[in-house]
């Protein structure tokens, strides 16, 4: 299954972007990048924290035929965001529940998951923000970014397309299993 990409140079949110294309354009599924957000949301309505030359996307899909609580899917998808990640951190990267990623004890990663109905269809939007370049400023939680870990730049389109294809094999092998549920 293929993600359709929707590139924009700023946006407030790249869950609020995926929102809107899905309201208003009936895409399916889709990938939402943003060189700039000026509204990241976090987990609790905190606000996720941009830095320009991080990566802030937002991958959208129907889950009508997708039968792993939304818990199990945040879960699956901070994997996902993990197994990226070791393409260029060789060391620990820890999972914290229950949506964060940790090196060295430190916030590298967070996902933010949304669901919403429209026209009897329910869509899962799963937002991703990784300190590629620069670390943010959070009194009480600190945080890391890949420069700093790895002493060298990371190609962001690089990233970008990795992720988008992790996201992909996933999703097709979830529709797969599901289908093999349904037929059994």
């Amino acid at each position: 299954m293929k993600f359709k990409k929707f590139k924009f140079i700023k946006v407030k949110s790249t869950n609020d972007t995926a929102i809107r294309i899905i309201k208003n354009l009936n895409y399916r599924h889709g990938m939402i990048i943003s060189e700039i957000q000026t509204g990241g949301k976090g987990q609790y309505g905190k606000k996720w924290i941009s830095h320009r030359g991080n990566l802030f996307i937002s991958f959208f899909y129907e889950i009508k035929n997708i039968k792993l609580s939304l818990s199990s899917l945040t879960k699956n998808n901070c994997l996902l965001v993990k197994k990226l990640l070791a393409n260029y951190y060789k060391k620990n990267i820890l999972y914290k529940k229950p949506n964060d990623l940790l090196i060295q004890k430190k916030k590298i990663s967070g996902i933010l998951q949304e669901t919403i109905t429209i026209f009897d269809k329910r869509f899962l939007i799963v937002g991703i923000g990784i300190n590629l370049i620069k670390s943010p400023k959070i009194k009480n939680y600190p945080t890391t970014n890949l420069y700093e870990l790895i002493k060298k730049y990371i190609n962001k389109i690089e990233v970008e397309n990795k992720l988008k294809l992790i996201f992909e094999q996933n999703l097709t092998k979830l529709y797969k299993s599901n289908t093999k549920l349904n037929n059994l």
